[in-house]
């Protein structure tokens, strides 16, 4: 093993209190300065990363706010592909001579699966691990993936509060489903929907994968006895089993881990409780065998009672490809398509609006009935309460319930089948859909699942309030073989340009991984980012600049774009932006779109413009054009003329100009805030 000094050290997640906190604003607040950073060697004597019994490997949780994801690391275990996928194998761990104190993992972002390293320095009191750790405290695998994903949301205060179903997808790449086990809300009042839909949890539908589906119960408020739960947590459903007792009824009895790992539960199946005296005696005592620390048996109608919304994970079969829950059979036809809502261009809002029609529309042909997923997810639109004029990039991580705010627009998915041939939108969108959500939710990700027949079917997204402004990601999941495509729109309707003169100039260039693909601002290497010198001359109250962002491709391979105009110094071939300046003007959210564009007035002086791709390592090619006003269109005589001329003349040179040496530019992370997360 080399020396303590020589291991690796993250710069850009470094073992310190900018890495646990983004706004101080949870209860983990009062760790700032108490936090020691040790490295497993350093807590126990002989560390590994997994252990040979897999049930000292199940996750615990500390005093950190994020049993919502260590439910969701609960369905590694029970999946060596997806455990391997996110944490590749043949890492060099403690003891190994190649050992150097760094680890690799793969999450699941937007589309594409992406690398975070980090450093195995642990945060700590009293030489203990604080946050979450494993059943065997020789076991370090919990603990570096939370670090992780941590550094991918921006900080360990980020895992405070969150959605099972975010976290399953951020691992395994496939869906969750949200089931309520309370009262429906409806579409005339998306703001009272707290159901994620009508479905309700029948265990008897999801027999086909049985054991291998993840399942968790989630609590929300603690009316009578579900304060023995907790409030606002969530807990693993690890097995169910159905079961004869003395009376002769039957009875299914669901065996539930709670992460905090120790008992919390009072039922009459509690261990020593009244109803076990019903039961035989050997299989009652095999049943009292299987619980490990933190887990209990409970009834299903109490489990029902009890929990308030249960969320279930599709399982991934050993070749990848998403299982059906309630068949069991592999889906192993995918497609994916981004696209984004545009006010004023294609955010028309639900069906009950006269602009629903102007929502993107995509068609799905089915060359064979089949089962069919469809799921829409949205990329996020960050916003800092405190500072309006702070413009974050949006498709990032997600914070606690705390802070600066963090909005979710309400999203749904109408279906219809359609004959192409003699297709008609106004007809078409005014018949009941073929297959739809069943309200609005305001969720990150909503799916509808359906049996298809052959043919062709319109699919359309929607937020549930006209002119709302976001990316997304259609995805479908099938049985049988189809094919997935954008209906084509008209483009995005040029941005008015004022009367005067305009000059123009494009530029051509590309993200590079590892070179010049930096990503957002969201992330560290935002500053490698290709980026162009701008040079305004001209005062104007009305606009005096356009950039369009127009990305090369498919649509099918299109990424989430996006750019920002940053001040520099004048003078400089090679500017450089000051560490925390913010931009002057920002186009973003990234959209999922072929181009991009953004009018507005600058005042005279050098600008740079960096475009960019949401996530970093993103490969792709663009072209770049900036028109700026150079004369304004003014009636004028004869005298004032040499004046304007002289105007013109400085205005007129190299306005524009690539620079290769990139522009620093560090983040603002802010925090988000959403509705039911689980967090204690």
């Amino acid at each position: 093993m080399e020396p303590s000094g020589s291991l690796f050290i993250d710069p850009d997640f470094a073992p310190a209190d900018c890495s646990l906190f983004s706004d101080c604003s949870t209860p983990i607040a009062r760790l700032q300065g108490a936090v020691e950073w040790m490295r497993p060697q350093e807590i126990c004597s002989s560390p590994k990363l997994f252990p040979e019994n897999p049930k000292e490997g199940h996750p615990k949780q500390g005093i950190l706010g994020d049993c919502w994801f260590l439910c969701a690391c609960t369905a590694l275990l029970k999946n060596k592909h997806l455990m391997d996928k996110v944490f590749p194998p043949g890492q060099p761990q403690w003891g190994d001579r190649s050992y150097k104190g760094k680890f690799r993992f793969r999450f699941w972002r937007f589309g594409r699966w992406v690398d975070v390293r980090v450093d195995d320095c642990l945060p700590c009191l009293s030489s203990r691990l604080c946050f979450s750790h494993c059943q065997s405290p020789s076991v370090f695998w919990v603990p570096l993936l939370e670090k992780a994903y941590a550094k991918l949301r921006g900080s360990y205060e980020r895992l405070w509060a969150g959605q099972v179903a975010e976290a399953l997808v951020d691992l395994t790449g496939g869906l969750a489903e949200q089931w309520s086990l309370k009262d429906s809300g409806n579409e005339e009042d998306p703001l009272g929907q707290t159901d994620k839909g009508r479905r309700r949890l029948d265990l008897d539908s999801l027999q086909a994968v049985k054991g291998l589906c993840s399942i968790s119960g989630s609590v929300h408020s603690a009316p009578g006895g579900a304060s023995e739960l907790g409030q606002h947590h969530a807990l693993s459903v690890m097995e169910w089993i159905d079961l004869p007792v003395a009376s002769g009824a039957a009875v299914r009895l669901l065996r539930v881990r709670n992460p905090w790992g120790r008992p919390t539960w009072g039922g009459a199946w509690r261990e020593g409780g009244e109803r076990w005296e019903q039961m035989d005696q050997t299989c009652a005592l095999d049943l009292l065998s299987r619980t490990e620390e933190g887990e209990f048996w409970m009834e299903e109608a109490e489990f029902l009672e009890e929990f308030d919304e249960v969320t279930v994970g599709y399982p991934i079969g050993s070749q990848g490809f998403i299982l059906s829950i309630y068949t069991g059979c592999e889906l192993p036809h995918s497609y994916q398509i981004g696209s984004c809502w545009i006010k004023g261009h294609s955010s028309g809002g639900c069906r009950n609006n006269s602009s629903f029609g102007s929502n993107p529309k995509f068609w799905l042909q089915m060359k064979d009935p089949g089962e069919v997923l469809v799921s829409l997810l949205q990329h996020r639109l960050w916003r800092n309460s405190a500072d309006s004029k702070g413009c974050i990039d949006s498709v990032g991580p997600q914070g606690g319930s705390r802070g600066p705010d963090f909005q979710h627009h309400a999203i749904g998915l109408h279906i219809w089948k359609v004959e192409k041939k003699h297709f008609n939108l106004v007809r078409t969108l005014n018949k009941p859909a073929s297959v739809s959500t069943h309200c609005h939710a305001y969720q990150r990700e909503v799916s509808v699942y359906a049996g298809l027949s052959a043919g062709a079917y319109l699919v359309v997204p929607s937020t549930f309030l006209p002119g709302a402004e976001a990316s997304f990601l259609l995805r479908v999941f099938s049985s049988a073989a189809l094919v997935l495509s954008l209906v084509e729109a008209p483009g995005v309707p040029p941005l008015a340009v004022p009367d005067g003169e305009w000059e123009i100039h494009s530029s051509q260039g590309s993200w590079v991984p590892g070179q010049s693909a930096g990503g957002s601002r969201n992330f560290p290497s935002h500053w490698t980012n290709p980026h162009v010198l701008l040079l305004v001359s001209l005062q104007c109250e009305e606009p005096n600049v356009r950039v369009s962002l127009r990305q090369h491709g498919p649509p099918s391979a299109f990424l989430p774009i996006g750019f920002h105009i940053y001040q520099v110094p004048d003078g400089f071939v090679e500017p450089r932006i000051t560490q925390g300046q913010e931009p002057q003007a920002s186009c973003v959210p990234h959209c999922y779109t072929q181009e991009v564009s953004l009018q507005c007035s600058l005042p005279p002086g050098a600008y740079a413009v960096v475009p960019s791709t949401y996530q970093p390592d993103s490969e792709g090619n663009f072209t770049l054009t900036v028109s700026r006003k150079i004369l304004r269109k003014v009636v004028m005589s004869q005298e004032s003329l040499g004046n304007v001329v002289r105007e013109v003349s400085v205005a007129g040179h190299s306005g524009l100009q690539l620079v290769s040496d990139p522009i620093t530019c560090m983040d603002t992370h802010v925090s988000e805030c959403t509705t039911q997360n689980v967090d204690t």
